[in-house]
This record gives C-alpha cells, structure tokens and sequence, in this order.
C-alpha cells in the first residue's frame, strides 16, 4: 500500500485512470537497471526516480568531466572528478528519498552482465557503443528481460523496446555491427546538448508504460527523430526467431571489430583508482631507459617468447611510443589466448 506521503507525491499518477493506486504500487515495486549514467541515463534515471520506481541499478564506470556538463544535468560543476553513477546516486535519492539505489562503479561486461541483469525487471540501455549493446541484448535474451534501448546522433534520435514478451531483439534490428570507424563517436562530431534529454525521456516513458502495462510500447518497432526539423518517424521491425535462441556471451569487442584501445585518461584513471591491472612496455631498451611509465619491458619482437611473464588472470594493458607497435602486440596476446587485453591510444604521446 502507498502510505499518505506518497500519495501526495504521486498526486498526478493517482488521478489517472491508466495509472491510479494499482499502478504507482507496480512502479514502487519494481526494479529497473540502467545502464550508464551519461546524456541518456541522466534524464532517465531522474524521471524514473522522480516516478517512483522502487528500485533503480546505475552502473557506469566513469568520472564526471567537465565536457558532460553541456548535456548530462544530473551533475554540477562541483562533480567534476567524481565517479558518475555516485554522484547520481546522492541527487537521486534527494529527489526521492523513498527510491532505493544500488550502484556499480564498474563497466558492464561478460563476467558480470548475467548476474546484474538477473537482479532487475527491466534494463534501459543508455551505453554509447555497439559492443555494450550486443552484450545487453544477449544478457537480456539469455536472462528474459525486456530493454529499452535508445541512440543519439548530431541532432537525431532513435528508441526502441527489445525482447518484449518474445518480440524482436536488437539483433532483429542490426544483425550485423557497422565497421569500426564508420559511425563516430559524440566527441568526434558533437551532439546537440538538449537532445540525450529528449531520448533519454522517451526511454522512461517506455519503461513506465511496461511497469504499469498501459498504452502501447515500442516493441517491433523503431521510433526515429530529427530535432532540426522535428519530424518522427517510425519504422517495422521484424522478428528473426533466431535471434531468441542465444544461450551464452561472447567476446563482442571481437564480434563488433573493436581494436580494444584505452586512452591516457583512462590509464591514469586506473593508477589513481589501485585498480589491478598488468602494464607491458613493448618498445626497445634503449627507449625504456629514457621514458618509462613502470610497465614490465617486453619488446615486441620477444613478446611470443615471454608469454609467461604475462598473467592470463588480469586485464593487460601495453604500450609503446605512438600506438602502432602495442596494437599488434595487443593482437598477438589476442591470439594466443588472452582475453583483457587492451593497447594504450598514441602509446607515451599523451603522458
């Protein structure tokens, strides 16, 4: 039951005939995950906590900076440094005391997606890249969970509804990933700073419509819009049964042809944090000798035959002087059988 401050709270829901007593009852009861806490997750886990949804995950492993500030307002300029989904964490609870929040300052991934996606009724999928995306549908698939997914582009938008009640899955929609480098990235083109607010809004709305089970969710179909010309858009999606018959995870930084970069930024991020990680510097001694970050020296050349200097166990980070050489050693560790292995962006020009 609703106690009297909630019912003044929710006033507005109570008074609706699709909503009512029965329906704020199923939003506090639920429990939704939304992954990353950026342009999009901003604006959705403030109308979802400003609704009442009863519990809400936020996972998203990354700091607040000042360049998100132009377009994810759940933070301020005092946040800047601090872990995102924490931050999140402390408005959204002085938004709505009576929202219980988990967080998990981490990035989702193959080892843990399962596991976190079980914990929750539904999953909104605020992510910027397409591996993260194939990994939450899978889980989603695999787990029986309904997601709201949602992208943004320049000045365009699109949201859609996944793996509801057996419907179309993200891979009904893109079967295959686009190539690395043919979509960019907001930081390399921009993005319109009102416009993750726009999707991000719609995303809660699909999600409040299936807590409550009223109106029509987006499920086979995709909602496009262009703010320019504020024109939307909608298009079929068909349902490739299969698409429902994924049982296990994947490696889909491999599958989407990502070449596992990490930038300087991130490094350091990781230094600071204590995070256990192994750092290999693949340039030659001599280069070693005049600049070194404190990475274990195997050059390229000698990587295959000291394979056993490396821990299969951690995440592996290597390196050189431009980024050229560690890609291939990066490569190399690939094929042999190391999973978590990632090579440093413009290798020791960023330090």
């Amino acid at each position: 039951m609703l106690n009297e401050r909630e019912k003044i709270r929710y006033a507005r829901h109570l008074v609706l005939p699709e909503i009512g007593e029965g329906g704020q009852l199923k939003l506090k009861q639920a429990k939704v995950l939304v992954i990353g806490a950026g342009g999009l997750g901003c604006p959705i886990l403030q109308y979802l906590a400003a609704a009442g949804v009863g519990t809400i995950g936020i996972i998203d492993p990354d700091k607040v900076e000042e360049s998100n500030l132009q377009r994810q307002i759940l933070f301020s300029t005092e946040d800047i440094g601090m872990f995102k989904a924490e931050v999140a964490k402390r408005k959204l609870k002085a938004l709505n005391p009576g929202v219980e929040l988990q967080v998990y300052c981490e990035r989702i991934n193959v080892q843990n997606a399962l596991d976190i996606v079980s914990k929750y009724d539904l999953v909104i999928d605020g992510s910027d890249n397409f591996p993260t995306r194939y990994l939450v549908n899978d889980a989603c698939v695999i787990k029986g969970k309904p997601f709201v997914f949602g992208s943004i582009f320049k000045f365009e938008g699109q949201v859609s509804v996944f793996n509801y009640r057996k419907g179309p899955t993200y891979r009904c929609l893109y079967p295959e990933p686009p190539g690395e480098g043919e979509v960019p990235n907001c930081t390399e083109i921009g993005v319109l700073g009102v416009l993750p607010g726009i999707c991000g809004t719609l995303m809660a709305n699909e999600a409040i419509k299936m807590i409550c089970g009223i109106g029509e969710v987006l499920s086979g179909t995709l909602l496009s819009f262009d703010t320019m010309k504020m024109e939307f858009s909608s298009f079929g999606i068909a349902l490739d049964p299969a698409n429902r018959k994924i049982d296990k995870l994947s490696d889909y930084e491999l599958f989407c042809g990502v070449s596992n970069e990490i930038s300087a930024l991130e490094l350091k991020s990781k230094i600071t944090r204590g995070e256990d990680f192994q750092l290999i510097d693949v340039r030659e001694e001599n280069e070693y000798k005049l600049k070194n970050i404190g990475g274990i020296l195997i050059p390229l050349a000698s990587l295959k035959e000291n394979l056993d200097k490396i821990h299969v166990e951690k995440e592996i980070i290597v390196h050189c002087a431009m980024g050229a050489r560690s890609k291939k050693a990066a490569q190399i560790l690939k094929e042999k059988g190391f999973r978590k292995v990632y090579s440093l962006k413009n290798g020791l020009l960023d330090f």
